[in-house]
Formats: C-alpha cells, structure tokens, sequence
C-alpha cells in the first residue's frame, strides 16, 4: 500500500471541499473494494476521505411510497428492512456477514461492479440516485464498466426506491466471492415490467425483450425459447458467454415463478 493522508470527514459539503483541494483523493464509505485496490496497489491516491462519520448518510426511511436508503447504510441493515422484500433478500445475500456489516449500497454502486447486486435493484426498480449536487435516474447512472454518471468528487448521498406490486431477485453466485455470475431482478412497477440483469455483461442492463414477454404473458413460460444475446457478455472461468446467455431466462424464469 502507498502512503496517502487519511481524512475523517463530518458533512458532505466539508468531504467535496476537501476532495478539491487535494491533488488526487478517493472517498471511502465502506471500503469493501477500496481498501484491497490499495492493498494491491492498483491505486495510489494522495489522500482518502473517510465519509463513515457523517451520520446523514445512514439509515432507512419510508417516504411518498417508496424507502430512501442512505448511502452509508451498510448490506445487512437493508436485508432487515422488509418493506420491498426483494431487495431486502438481495442484500441478505450480498458476500459474507464480515461483508454485509461493513460494505454500504453507496460505495456499491459508485464502484458499479459488473457482478455487484445492487445495480440489478435500482434499474429493475426504477430507483433514484441522489448525490449532493443532483438526482439521477437508475437508468441514467450506470453507464459501463466500473463507470457511471457521477461527476468527479460527486457523493452518492440515498438511493429512493420506488415501492413494486411484486419483485424477485434470483442470481447465479460465484461459490466463493457470492458475487452474481448472473443475477436477475424482475418487477412489476407502476411503470410496468422491468427486467434488469446484472453479471452477464460489463455492466447491468435492461433485458428489454424479455420485459416485452412478459408484459404480454407474466408467467415462466412466456420467457422459454426466448433467444438472449450474449454475444458482449462476459466470458472466464466461471462461465461461458453462452452459460451466461442460459443463465439470464433461467434465473428469469425462476424470479417469475416465485412471485407469479
């Protein structure tokens, strides 16, 4: 690990003032990538700002239907947060109980991981990210691999989720890391059916033909012999191209069943 200066931060607005005045800094919420990329020296900032002291960005708090999540909020305070049971089981299946105390939704989706689950939540859901300069929409914020739509020194401050009529999140987890070799969320929205995919590719998407299906038919079947293409997904040892193309109607199907 580099040497860095550490910071303790207690408001957002003392973390971005901070942040430009350094020559190179990152903020740390939870640390869950952060502090292994340093520990492996794949980063050398010149200063960490640690965000963990400023209490706004904690807790859970229902609002106009819908729960906003604060960005310091760690895995397994949301799995025991039941009002969207979906995505209170995908957080309970997030890593490990080490993992889940420690890592916080804001640090996972700022990192915007290719495997992480949180992504498949705000874009099945249609969740808001807000930060401390704007509010993005889910659809909006993920753009590609490890990158999304904050600006530089921009904080992730809650993520609101708007409440389903039903939800199911079903993933394919690699059997060390927990992370999601393919994992699919499925709603049915106000908005109507949406279908986001996380694990298959560089970065979470929209299954939109699948989405189509079922809004015609909400069933298992009416995703069978639908025809995914895989040809940018991901492919390494733990699965094919192909596998994964699989793994998207299958873990599809299986988020129907449970809620249909």
């Amino acid at each position: 690990m580099y040497s860095f200066n550490y910071h303790c931060v207690s408001s957002t607005a003392e973390a971005s003032e901070l942040f430009d005045s350094c020559e190179s800094a990152v903020y740390l919420s939870g640390g869950m990538t952060l502090i292994p990329t340093l520990k492996q020296r794949l980063d050398y900032p010149t200063d960490v700002i640690d965000l963990r002291a400023i209490n706004d960005l904690q807790g859970i708090n229902k609002e106009n239907g819908s729960i906003r999540v604060g960005s310091r909020t760690c895995h397994a305070d949301v799995a025991r947060h039941h009002h969207i049971q979906a995505l209170a089981d995908l957080a309970a299946g997030i890593g490990d109980l080490q993992v889940r105390n420690c890592g916080t939704i804001g640090g996972s989706i700022a990192n915007n991981d290719p495997a992480a689950d949180y992504p498949a939540a705000l874009l099945g859901l249609g969740a808001t990210v807000h930060t401390n300069n704007r509010d993005i929409g889910a659809d909006d914020f993920f753009v590609d691999l490890f990158e999304t739509a904050l600006e530089m020194g921009e904080i992730v401050t809650a993520v609101s989720f708007p409440t389903p009529r039903r939800a199911a999140y079903l993933k394919f987890p690699n059997p060390a890391s927990r992370y999601a070799i393919v994992g699919v969320f499925v709603a049915e929205t106000e908005a109507g059916i949406r279908v986001a995919v996380t694990g298959a590719g560089p970065c979470v998407f929209r299954a939109t033909t699948i989405e189509e299906a079922l809004h015609r038919d909400f069933r298992p079947t009416a995703v069978e012999g639908l025809s995914v293409d895989h040809s940018n997904f991901n492919s390494d040892i733990h699965a094919s191209q192909e596998f994964r193309g699989h793994l998207v109607t299958e873990m599809t199907k299986r988020a129907v069943a449970e809620i249909s």
